[in-house]
């Protein structure tokens, strides 16, 4: 009888769940509280269950009774009924780390799948009524963030150009298109962009001298299919060995997964769980996206073939890995499933995000968000399962070389005043897109949830300079449709050029024998920009529609976050080496005694007080003579932008060196970096 009675109020329910669904159902009994929508674009036919911690055990035991279509709640098994659910999962993989998957709730969560035609509004508020249901998530699409289509230009996915014979004879790698890839190494060669400034890169060229990258680090790409057999990333993938070496169909290292040698796709395992949407190999249906952020973060460096990865190592097997996690499937209109599923899911991020934290990565490269302006209340509460599994990254991700995971994401593509999320949450790191004269990118987000920028590539400034030719000012890296290699702009090419340079952070932490937490590199990440708020003067041509339009660059100011992003900064950084930056054109002088740990009165420069090679001279063009005075004032004169590591001799505590005779000061010698960049005399970066 109780049971009729609930179908009656459920039948009412529904009937009340027409044009006003908030109104309706809050008076019906449902929790509007509990819903949780970051988009209007979700997935037909499924809805995500977080059940109170006090019901579960119910819960599990009811599914286990009913062969994983029931749930063993009477007035959650009713709505199940009566909408003819297919079947009730769990969302995180059980597997050999069980125990603490229970010990942070991940056990709780469920995923309820119904036919397509189901009106999973109605279904939600129902569900929400249930006192043992702690919140029902929609099955949200995420995008990936990269060329601005919505802009009406026509961007092309691609410009495969041919190999060179041979790289540049100065080129730290042998890799020929290396010349192409301005924004690691910016010479202000006009035939990317006529208005291009030397030295609007990642000044990567000084990070590699130290360390190019380390086969311990695991990057996981968190994306669309990454082509593991690229000839340029192949060497530097993820093998999971125990599936490699063990028998075909099989989970041989019992982390929930079958098969997955370099990676896993969470979208064909979600997908097979119900309509098998995509059968397994049907990478046609894929974008150039992973494969393309992939490179960046570590195509393979010095192989004589393509391109350079910022993490790519030296040639020798000494790159960062690449772990391919495919959450994205990109459907082409013409695709007769295209109006079901264009992107990837809520449930496929959170379970790519658990194989990430289980299976070692230290760096999630994340170039996707939620294209909407949502508050970090609204998106980031605990009734997130997004959050929750980025949560479980952060805090067991980072394998062997980092405690704990750090994730990285692309700010968004909008051209709007907020970072997109997840990105924006605090705890993560949003990338901005800077272009190859040190101007914002035409289509970057800024302001709110911005952390710093990197070069994104900016597809305008070549098209208005209507050049011929091979090179343009967008980002050079490896492809899968267009052909092996291509450009692509987006703060999605931002973002792994960031999670690159994290990735060498902990290659430069390992080899002085330094272990980080992930906050630790999050904070020096954050620490190691240059200030783009003196580029953002003056204006900028964009395009809206099939219209030119003006950006006024004042806008950006403040608002691209702490910085750009430098490459060595980073590394000078890790192992505690402070950095001086002076312009250039102009002879500066720099007080160094902050970064030496004293006030003049205390210090006493010795043998010159300063050594600096010819070679470091030649390399910053310096001009005239390069001194310290008593005071700890550094002069110097640069013309070329770049870094180099100086040395300050002094004595600390007294005018001469102590001896066993006599009381003295203590000599130091002490290293100072130096980085040298553009600076215009209206006094804005330009």
């Amino acid at each position: 009888m109780k049971k009729v009675l609930f179908l009656l109020a459920l039948a009412f329910m529904v009937g009340c769940v027409q044009d006003n669904l908030s109104e309706a159902t809050v008076e019906s009994g449902a929790d509007m509280s509990k819903i949780v929508r970051t988009t209007d674009n979700y997935a037909k036919g499924s809805l995500i269950i977080n059940f109170d911690t006090q019901a579960i055990s119910r819960v599990e035991a009811g599914i286990t009774r009913s062969a994983a279509t029931r749930s063993g709640i009477e007035s959650f098994d009713a709505v199940l009924e009566q909408y003819g659910a297919v079947s009730i999962q769990r969302v995180f993989v059980s597997n050999r780390f069980e125990e603490r998957l229970r010990k942070e709730g991940m056990h709780t969560w469920y995923v309820v799948r119904f036919a397509e035609d189901v009106d999973v509004e109605r279904v939600a508020a129902l569900f929400s009524a249930v006192s043992e249901v702690d919140a029902v998530q929609y099955n949200c699409a995420n995008t990936h963030i990269t060329d601005v289509k919505s802009e009406g230009l026509a961007m092309r996915a691609a410009d495969v150009a041919q190999a060179e014979p041979m790289a540049a004879a100065d080129a730290p790698f042998n890799d020929p298109h290396y010349s192409k890839q301005w924004h690691y190494n910016n010479t202000g060669d006009t035939k990317v962009y006529s208005g291009i400034k030397a030295g609007a890169d990642i000044n990567l060229e000084e990070a590699w001298a130290l360390t190019a990258g380390d086969n311990r680090i695991i990057v996981a790409v968190i994306d669309s299919y990454v082509k593991a057999d690229h000839p340029d990333l192949n060497d530097n993938m993820w093998v999971n060995a125990a599936e490699k070496s063990g028998k075909a169909g099989v989970d041989d290292d019992n982390n929930g997964y079958v098969d997955d040698i370099y990676g896993f796709d969470f979208c064909e395992f979600v997908e097979d769980k119900s309509t098998n949407m995509v059968e397994p190999g049907d990478h046609e249906f894929q974008s150039d996206h992973g494969t393309h952020v992939a490179g960046t973060v570590a195509a393979v460096n010095n192989n004589g073939k393509g391109g350079c990865g910022v993490a790519g190592g030296t040639g020798k097997g000494d790159g960062v890995r690449i772990m391919g996690c495919q959450a994205f499937h990109d459907l082409p209109s013409t695709h007769p499933l295209f109006s079901k599923w264009t992107s990837g899911s809520d449930e496929a991020m959170a379970l790519a995000y658990q194989y990430a934290a289980d299976n070692g990565a230290a760096i999630a490269q994340c170039s996707w968000g939620y294209i909407s302006k949502i508050t970090s209340d609204s998106f980031f509460n605990q009734r997130n399962v997004v959050r929750k599994a980025l949560d479980y990254f952060v805090k067991y991700g980072g394998g062997e070389v980092l405690e704990g995971g750090l994730p990285i994401f692309a700010a968004g593509n909008e051209k709007s005043d907020y970072s997109c999320y997840p990105g924006a949450f605090r705890d993560y790191i949003s990338v901005t897109a800077m272009s190859c004269n040190y101007t914002p990118a035409y289509y970057t987000n800024f302001g709110k949830g911005c952390t710093l920028a990197a070069p994104g590539g900016d597809y305008l400034q070549k098209y208005w300079d209507d050049k011929s030719g091979e090179m343009n000012s967008e980002v050079y890296s490896t492809t899968y449709l267009s052909g092996d290699y291509g450009y692509k702009q987006g703060t999605s090419m931002a973002c792994p050029h960031v999670s690159g340079i994290a990735a060498l952070a902990i290659a430069h932490s390992l080899n002085i024998g330094k272990k980080l937490t992930a906050i630790e590199l999050r904070n020096i990440l954050v620490s190691s920009t240059h200030d783009i708020d003196r580029y953002c003067v003056g204006t900028k041509s964009s395009q809206n529609g099939n219209s030119v339009v003006t950006l006024e660059l004042s806008k950006y100011k403040g608002r691209m976050g702490v910085g750009y992003i430098d490459a060595f900064k980073t590394l000078m950084n890790v192992q505690g080496t402070p950095c001086i930056t002076v312009r250039l054109g102009s002879r500066q002088t720099v007080d160094l005694t902050a970064a030496l740990g004293g006030n003049p009165a205390s210090l006493t420069f010795v043998d010159g007080g300063l050594t600096m090679s010819q070679s470091a001279r030649t390399k910053l063009g310096v001009e005239g003579d390069v001194s310290i005075t008593a005071t700890g004032k550094l002069s110097i004169k640069c013309t070329k932008p770049g870094s180099v590591v100086l040395k300050v001799s002094y004595i600390a505590g007294g005018n001469a060196e102590g001896t066993d005779e006599a009381t003295g000061g203590m000599k130091i010698t002490k290293e100072i970096a130096l980085i040298a960049r553009d600076y215009a005399t209206n006094g804005g970066w330009l």
